[in-house]
């Protein structure tokens, strides 16, 4: 048997709703809106400054790895020539 009070029943929290006031005197929307502003400016930033573009042709892919073998040969070309001061030593 359950005791009968005359307490008041217990109030339910508000519902979390996107006026939900959150932080700061923020609403919740306003932060997610925020939070992807920053995470696009993030992905915007790190694209800018490393090249992440998707090549995007079966020509384009063919053309980009031709220039890696040409700077590839190239650089090892580099290395079997000898320094500057032993090409420009005058023999005597």
């Amino acid at each position: 048997l359950s005791q009968a009070t005359t307490e008041p029943p217990k109030k339910k929290p508000d519902p979390v709703t996107s006026e939900t006031v959150v932080i700061w005197g923020l609403r919740l929307w306003q932060v997610i809106g925020i939070f992807a502003i920053f995470v696009l400016a993030v992905i915007i930033t790190l694209c800018c400054i490393f090249k992440c573009r998707i090549p995007r042709t079966k020509k384009e892919i063919e053309a980009r790895y031709a220039q890696r073998q040409a700077a590839k040969n190239y650089a090892d070309k580099l290395e079997t020539v000898p320094p500057l001061n032993e090409l420009t030593e005058i023999p005597g």
